[in-house]
């Protein structure tokens, strides 16, 4: 057992040389520190290889049983090793007479140095041009120890075995350096002091003597042998890694990178990188990663700039043990989740450890990657932009509803890539699909599927039916975050309820989230064509009603998406814009998606191009057919083909602002000019639609009656707001020099805005007489009590009048209004700043002559709150006016956007809006 004035101290001198302490034998009380330091001031001239494995006396320290001490002839060279410290208590026995490295004065009695025990596989590099043979020490029966391979070829790690027979010994009466003079045998070996079980660290070997000096004369100085390479810390450089690849904004500290542009990542290592030693890098997306499916790609860390265009890594700057690595990934990698792991080669040795994770986003600032956009403004509208405006009403009265997209949200992104990990395609193949997200057309075909929850658990439920008990009436909500973290919480079950703009405008968020540029669009008067034939038919039955016969439709209007990207599978000619529409209306492939489709190919008339042409191409330029249906015997009659009315005020926000962006012309010709007629043949022509009883193109039909002698229209006369009387006037014109008469059947039903009847409100017929060329107003009026029970969150009412002249056609006459709710107002009551509190006002009056209650105020504004707010506010007396305040904590500078939506029994959705600008 080691004494107690031993300690084990492991110092390394300048030189690299690593000398154990309890080789050394230093006494405890005096010196140890000392010497250790002494050491670590060894001469850097001194050659290690020169030095070999021998040892050497300190100056001074006493000679024992005559040994000779080394001579510079066998020590290969001129050496002065530094005298060791000597203390007063340096001669203390500490209770054991016989304990051995005790550094007495001359003729001390001292015991010879235990052998070194076997030592364990190690992975230091053995010293370059050690000795590759045997090299054994005699003990008492002779017994040899040998070390083999120092050269550090393979397989080398320092182990030491007995010796073969005829190795170089030493045993009793025989002096290491050939003299004859007899050594004292060795003691039995005991254990060592050192904590890793061995003098030498980590299992070096100890060094030997070739001068034949005895072992305990000298100190030992253990020759240090290299360690293994190790990955200690990574420095993923987050901050400037985000805010070079524009995903600063996210709220998150997770590493959200774009592919095709490089990133920074500094490795640190236990030592420095020799020449001979190799870094590799893994990184891998999906659950079933592979090089041929292009979701895995290993590929060394070079010294060396990389030109290609995969998956590459070069040092750019080596300082000692730490590493700058700059990685890049190819333009056309998936997007997704990645794993990086770091293989590292040493010695013959290959470990792995693993990096981090980090998302892989498109790069539309990039333009080799299929989504760039070159033009800045638009970039950062459609984007960095994290709200907007979405256009809705009618064609008559176009109104607007702003929207938070909220993609940098916190747990957006995660969401999003949750979505494509929830496809049925997924689900289905899910390293073919996984492969396949390196393509922005087949990322949005996917997402087109799963916004809606109809096929595949998507992520909202549709409801066009005005009852959405079991859910939220789709008016209701302000913004995508929300629907995403319910989506998310419910166990990923279809949030309940939404509409077209619902589906529009999450859609909009993950699009932009991924880095696909998008936006939301609105079309005015939208068809709903079910049977490719490009038209859609209206019924109507002789007084007036309409009927909810045939599946066509022509919607007030419908809102879908545009992306950016290339479409490699057309050609160049159809990049740009594509359409995409989340709304459940047809299957496409067996499934609820649509798109994309090439806006450039809508307005060519191109229907036989993927994806779901037809169908796209008859929302903006089907023919509108009305036909009168008779019940009691089962009759249609057409009444009117409208070649204009479908496909008006295409719309979407203008870059940079909150006005209303007129995109018509992108999607077809002007009406009625030639062109508009020639795409509206050609598509014709290669759909071949099919005649049949069920609605057909107005292109096939027979010749009908004479033109009508009458024409007629709604005209508004007074305020439309809810809670007031609706005040309509229909005006009829004899557009002949003969005196008509003309009987009208009129309705008044409230609606919702795709075109579902709700309730007939109201309803009257007329008898008038009309001189020649007279024209007449027939005044219309539509109680609060008649509508208020069946208005809906639309506020929307179909006036209908069926005109007949005796033995003429019938004259529809047909108007859809929109009452107005009232005023909510939004005020902010200080300069708002960065991480400040920030006091709101909403003021609201009740118009009406009677309570309202269950009044709830809705708050969300991305960068200006984290989630949503939710205030109940007390019941309004008639005409009350109220006032509710709250606060806001800004997280991001620069304009952003508060929505709010306060709803009751009598008001399900009121929207008020508000930009505020953040200082920092």
């Amino acid at each position: 057992m080691a004494t107690r004035d031993e300690r084990t101290l492991g110092v390394e001198s300048p030189d690299g040389l690593r000398v154990c302490a309890s080789a050394l034998r230093l006494p405890v009380c005096g010196g140890g520190d000392a010497a250790a330091q002494e050491l670590r001031d060894f001469p850097r001239s001194r050659d290690p290889q020169r030095l070999g494995p021998r040892r050497f006396r300190a100056p001074g320290a006493p000679r024992h049983h005559g040994n000779p001490p080394p001579t510079p002839q066998s020590a290969g060279g001129p050496l002065q090793t530094p005298p060791l410290p000597r203390s007063a208590s340096a001669s203390r026995h500490h209770g054991n007479p016989r304990a051995t490295g005790r550094l007495h004065g001359l003729g001390a009695r001292r015991d010879p140095a235990p052998p070194a025990l076997p030592l364990r596989p190690s992975p230091w590099q053995p010293l370059p041009g050690g000795d590759a043979g045997a090299e054994a020490d005699g003990g008492a029966g002779g017994r040899t120890r040998e070390r083999r391979g120092l050269s550090g070829g393979p397989g080398s790690r320092g182990q030491w075995r007995p010796a073969a027979r005829g190795g170089r010994q030493r045993g009793p009466g025989l002096g290491a350096d050939g003299s004859g003079r007899p050594t004292r045998p060795r003691r039995p070996e005991r254990p060592c002091c050192c904590p890793a079980g061995g003098c030498a660290p980590h299992g070096a070997p100890p060094a030997s003597s070739e001068s034949g000096d005895d072992d305990s004369d000298y100190p030992k100085v253990a020759l240090s042998i290299r360690q293994a390479l190790e990955l200690q810390n990574v420095d993923w450089q987050v901050a400037s890694n985000r805010r070079e690849h524009h995903t600063g904004q996210f709220s998150t500290r997770e590493v959200i990178l774009r592919r095709g542009q490089g990133f920074s990542v500094i490795m640190s290592f236990n030592r420095t990188l020799d020449s001979e030693e190799g870094l590799n890098l893994t990184a891998e997306t999906g659950p079933n990663p592979s090089a041929s499916a292009k979701t895995k790609a290993t590929f060394p860390v070079s010294r060396g700039r990389n030109t290609g265009g995969g998956w590459a890594a070069e040092v750019r700057e080596n300082n000692g043990n730490s590493l700058t690595v700059a990685i890049s990934s190819p333009a056309s990698a998936p997007i997704g989740w990645y794993t990086m792991s770091l293989q590292i080669s040493s010695k013959g040795r290959v470990s792995s450890v693993k990096l981090g994770t980090f998302a892989l986003l498109f790069n539309p600032w990039l333009q080799a990657d299929d989504v760039f956009m070159s033009n800045e403004a638009e970039r950062q509208e459609y984007v960095e932009e994290d709200s907007g405006n979405i256009f809705v009403g009618s064609a008559n009265r176009i109104g607007m509803i702003g929207w938070n997209f909220g993609q940098y949200e916190e747990d957006i992104l995660s969401i999003s890539l949750a979505i494509l990990d929830k496809s049925l395609n997924f689900r289905r193949d899910p390293a073919t699909d996984v492969a396949r997200r390196n393509d922005p057309k087949y990322v949005g075909r996917v997402l087109s599927a799963m916004i809606n929850g109809n096929d595949d658990n998507g992520v909202v439920a549709g409801n066009w039916s005005g009852s959405y008990r079991g859910g939220v009436d789709p008016r209701t909500w302000n913004g995508s975050v929300e629907i995403l973290k319910e989506w998310k919480k419910s166990g990923f079950r279809p949030v309940r309820f939404g509409q077209c703009w619902v589906f529009a405008g999450t859609l909009n968020t993950v699009l932009r989230c991924f880095g696909i540029p998008s936006r939301v669009i609105t079309n005015f008067n939208s068809a709903h064509d079910t049977d490719r034939n490009l038209s859609v038919d209206v019924y109507y039955d002789p007084q007036g009603n309409p009927l909810d016969k045939g599946s066509d439709s022509v919607w007030n209007f419908h809102v879908w998406n545009e992306a950016w990207f290339v479409r490699t599978d057309l050609g160049p000619s159809y990049n740009g814009w594509q359409v995409l529409d989340a709304t459940p209306q047809e299957r496409s492939q067996g499934v609820f998606q649509c798109g994309p489709a090439s806006v450039i190919a809508v307005r060519e008339g191109d229907v036989d191009r993927n994806f779901d042409m037809p169908f796209i191409y008859a929302e903006v330029n089907a023919d509108r057919i009305t036909w009168i249906y008779t019940a009691s015997n089962d009759s249609k009659k057409q009444n009117f083909v409208d070649t204009r009315s479908v496909g008006k005020y295409i719309s979407t926000k203008a870059v940079g602002s909150r006005s209303r962006m007129d995109i018509t012309d992108k999607y077809k010709y002007p009406e009625g000019s030639s062109d508009e007629r020639r795409v509206q043949e050609k598509a014709l022509s290669k759909l071949k639609p099919n005649v049949s009883f069920g609605p057909t193109s107005a292109h096939h039909l027979p010749g009908e009656e004479q033109a009508p002698s009458i024409s007629g229209r709604f005209k508004v006369t007074g305020v439309l707001a809810v809670g007031q009387e609706v005040n309509l006037a229909l005006l009829l014109k004899n557009l002949t020099s003969d005196r008509k008469t003309v009987t009208v059947n009129m309705t008044a039903w409230t609606i919702v805005y795709n075109g579902t009847l709700v309730h007939e409100v109201w309803k009257d017929s007329a008898t008038i007489s009309l001189d020649p060329e007279e024209e007449l107003q027939h005044p219309v009026k539509i109680t609060y009590a008649q509508y208020d029970k069946y208005l809906k969150a639309d506020n929307m009412i179909r006036t209908t009048a069926i005109c007949k002249v005796s033995h003429e056609a019938e004259v529809v006459v047909e108007r859809d209004i929109i009452l107005d709710n009232p005023t909510l107002t939004l005020e902010v009551l200080d300069r708002a700043r960065v991480r400040k509190p920030v006091n709101v006002h909403m003021l609201f009056s009740n118009p009406l002559d009677e309570p309202v209650r269950n009044c709830v105020l809705m708050v969300e504004g991305s960068g200006l709150l984290r989630g949503s707010l939710k205030i109940e506010v007390p019941a309004l007396r008639p005409k009350e006016r109220s006032r509710v305040r709250f606060e806001i904590l800004p997280t991001r500078s620069g304009t952003k956007q508060l929505l709010a939506d306060f709803s009751c029994n009598k008001f399900p959705a009121i929207k008020a809006m508000l930009s505020i600008d953040v200082d920092e």
